[in-house]
């Protein structure tokens, strides 16, 4: 049984983890300036932004509210970059 501080915590917590691998993969962007680290560290971003957005407005059931579209957006962004690279190889 979790309480709101605890899953206010490690909601905190996933947002945090989303935010430093977009860090990450902006970085590697940074060195490479490779489109697919790009979109993967935008995907990582909405991610976070999904979860914090999820943790602040108190929702109980995610896959109902419209937040969820934030989620399936990442997914497509990565889905769509990796067509893209694999396409121009």
């Amino acid at each position: 049984m979790t309480t709101p501080v605890l899953n206010a915590f490690l909601s905190g917590m996933i947002t945090c983890g989303f935010l430093i691998a977009t860090l990450f993969f902006a970085r590697f962007w940074s060195r490479t300036r490779d489109g697919l680290f790009l979109a993967f560290a935008a995907a990582f971003a909405l991610l976070g932004f999904g979860q914090a957005l999820l943790t602040l407005s108190g929702i109980p059931v995610e896959e109902r509210s419209p937040l969820y579209l934030l989620r399936l957006a990442a997914f497509l962004l990565i889905i769509v970059a990796i067509i893209r690279k694999n396409a121009k190889a």
